[in-house]
């Protein structure tokens, strides 16, 4: 089995015997990967309700604590007494009785519905404010994916929690880095065995070979901090009436408000909260990431898309929300980035409840369903776009050149300048992130550093 860059392995297993359903069996584990769109949106949008429950993954969900993730919670009703009363499983349903994922579900629908959404328009706004102040002070190419983490964790922060944060060594920016890594790394099918064979998990931590164990040990206290230190701090905001407009906020007011729905508890909303701020980040640094390097090998492209924004934006204005539809190159942009580099390319694995027949393939009850998730569009989020969208209008982007000394063919030394072409090397995880790279960004003109720098006044008042 593939240890890194799966999803390509799986692709061109998929070409070699021409299909788009590929079973693979690790440790006993039935796994189908769906390697196309159509396969995809055959069953699990088509045949949804056998295939969107989620598998318990003992790594992630019992030994490092994330089953508070709506990704990762089960879809569908369980029965409880299947499950040994001193099982982490038994403890969960326990304490989510009939369908938790819907309940969580629900309040998510609720709190990012077309109309509810238009109240943290502002905090993308803001954040993305900062992320050109940021590049305007430090354009270093190696602070590229520091300046977009600390962009999208603000983002996050302030939509789920109402937090303000530092615009430097952010504790909670810190804390979500550390805490997610080690999700990108589990939640690839195949990492740990334990998932596959879940006895492992009452292995004892010192026994040999369990090192899961002890990384599991360390991994949970992160996920914990995660979930409860920025919800402490945000019902802290609302009890002295400081508290911001964000999802537990809104939330937190229905309960007072005696709502009977009894999806708006103080757990769920802790849950839902927690979820976006585990998911938000990297999702996005990645794409924008993939936008820049897109932009140096086409920078045709980025002088339409500038010359779009500077026919239809306001001069002394930035881009805004509400622009996206008067920037359709801008969306497409946005669109290419995510088919060219896709962000997720193997999505979160589902689980088939009974067993089902496609395409003359019998797939069996149990087996873990994963989207090959490489091909397959996805929906361009409102942070992403407006990044993408301010970067453009207001810098330049450009390949990096050094100085090399040459010797001509008369034997004297010379120096020229020589263009450093990016690598386009990836970390492998759940969510793909490129490597840092060298390239210049800088402000397209001093007007446009100046407006920056007002659009920061603005902001404060």
């Amino acid at each position: 089995m593939p240890t890194e860059f799966e999803w390509k392995k799986y692709h061109e297993w998929c070409k070699e015997y021409d299909t788009d359903v590929l079973y693979l069996n690790i440790a006993g584990t039935d796994i189908i990967v769906l390697d196309t769109s159509k396969a995809a949106t055959d069953l699990l949008e088509t045949r949804s309700s056998l295939y969107s429950g989620r598998t318990r993954l003992p790594m992630i969900n019992e030994l490092m604590g994330w089953d508070f993730s709506v990704a990762f919670m089960p879809y569908g009703a369980f029965n409880i007494s299947s499950y040994r009363a001193e099982s982490h499983a038994y403890a969960y349903f326990a304490r989510y009785p009939g369908t938790p994922w819907r309940k969580h579900r629900r309040l998510l629908h609720h709190s990012f519905h077309p109309v509810a959404s238009k109240q943290y328009r502002p905090h993308i706004t803001k954040s993305t404010r900062n992320l050109l102040k940021r590049f305007l002070d430090e354009p270093d190419p190696l602070k590229i994916i520091p300046h977009l983490r600390h962009m999208a964790g603000e983002t996050i922060l302030s939509i789920a929690y109402g937090i303000q944060i530092q615009q430097e060594n952010d504790p909670y920016i810190e804390m979500s880095e550390a805490g997610v890594l080690p999700l990108l790394i589990a939640a690839v099918p195949g990492t740990f065995l334990v998932d596959s064979n879940p006895l492992l998990k009452y292995v004892p931590a010192w026994f040999p070979g369990a090192s899961f164990q002890r990384k599991a040990h360390e991994w949970r206290k992160l996920a914990q901090n995660m979930i409860e230190m920025p919800f402490a701090e945000a019902k802290k905001d609302i009890e002295s009436g400081k508290a911001n407009v964000s999802v537990v906020s809104i939330n937190l007011q229905k309960i007072q408000g005696g709502t009977e729905d009894d999806a708006f508890t103080e757990e769920i909303i802790k849950n839902v909260a927690g979820t976006l701020f585990g998911a938000g980040s990297d999702t996005t640094v990645s794409a924008i990431t993939s936008c820049i390097l897109g932009l140096l090998e086409h920078p045709e492209v980025l002088k339409k898309a500038q010359a779009q924004i500077d026919a239809v934006v306001k001069p002394g204005h930035l881009p805004e929300l509400e622009d996206e539809l008067s920037l359709p190159y801008i969306t497409a942009i946005a669109k290419e980035t995510l088919r060219w580099r896709d962000v997720v390319p193997i999505a979160i694995p589902h689980e088939l409840s009974t067993e089902d027949e496609y395409k003359g393939y019998r797939l069996p009850a149990g087996a873990l369903i994963v989207p090959n998730a490489w091909h397959v569009p996805h929906r361009i989020r409102l942070s992403v776009w407006l990044a993408i969208a301010s970067l453009v209008a207001t810098f330049d982007i450009e390949k990096a050149k050094v100085k090399v000394k040459v010797v001509g063919e008369d034997g004297i030394e010379r120096e020229e300048e020589k263009t450093v072409e990016p690598a386009h090397e990836y970390i492998s995880a759940l969510v793909i992130t490129p490597k840092p790279f060298k390239c210049v960004i800088r402000p397209r003109s001093k007007e446009k550093a100046d407006l920056i720098r007002a659009s920061l006044i603005q902001d404060d008042d």
